[in-house]
């Protein structure tokens, strides 16, 4: 059969053009990864030992000593494993962007922000707050490559309007003196006006040695009343 011709790129090598990748971000599994990001050795992610995170998982039928949300988990769980293909998707979020928002049961930020398994990471702590996820977006950007952060506070937070010291007292008031010395003086991060705490939130990721400059940072609000999201000018 007759010979394929060579690749252009070849051709560019033996012409003495540098090539694209050369002395600069290499192939990876068919993708460019930049050089300075942790690489995950292949092997690691495709043969797993039990101590690198594999588990296998015996299916349990519901029953009585559970909790009806036992029950539900596992009932909902076996229809959707029953359908479920995203198995060879990357630990990479696809589309490089990290979401911080508030743990709201009403907010439901795969259908809210337009979000496919696997495309991003989604950061969720009481108020949505950038300070407490801080440690998640040095993993996600230094680790797992994003490069943009969207912070997504909402209308009616629990944490807008109340201070440490109204959840330091309900803490006593609850479980006790020892419990709260167990926390130790945790600062609750309560804000006290919607867009302010989404404009301070950005303002400290900005301003955050730890979050480089390449970064893209920007702030929004979702209103849990109507289904909206829309951006807060910084």
């Amino acid at each position: 059969s007759p010979s394929q011709p060579p690749h252009p790129e070849v051709e560019k090598r033996k012409n003495g053009v540098r090539h694209p990748f050369r002395n600069g971000p290499r192939l990876h599994r068919h993708r460019a990864v930049a050089p300075n990001f942790l690489e995950f050795p292949s092997s690691s992610i495709q043969n797993p030992t039990p101590d690198q995170g594999h588990f296998h998982i015996i299916r349990d039928q519901a029953n009585s000593n559970q909790t009806p949300n036992e029950q539900n988990l596992l009932k909902a769980n076996a229809k959707y494993a029953k359908h479920f293909h995203d198995g060879h998707l990357s630990h990479i979020p696809a589309k490089k962007y990290a979401i911080v928002t508030c743990m709201d049961c009403r907010i439901d930020p795969a259908a809210a922000f337009g979000i496919k398994n696997g495309d991003a990471h989604v950061i969720r702590n009481a108020g949505g707050s950038a300070r407490d996820a801080l440690r998640s977006l040095v993993i996600s950007e230094q680790l797992l490559q994003t490069t943009e952060v969207f912070v997504i506070k909402h209308t009616h937070c629990g944490m807008m309007g109340i201070t440490n010291e109204q959840i330091n007292a309900t803490v006593e008031k609850n479980l006790g003196g020892a419990a709260l010395a167990e926390l130790n003086g945790l600062d609750w991060l309560p804000f006290q006006n919607l867009e302010q705490g989404v404009k301070d939130d950005v303002a400290f990721l900005e301003a955050s040695k730890a979050i480089p400059d390449s970064v893209h940072v920007s702030g929004w609000v979702y209103d849990v009343e109507n289904g909206m999201v829309g951006p807060v000018k910084k």
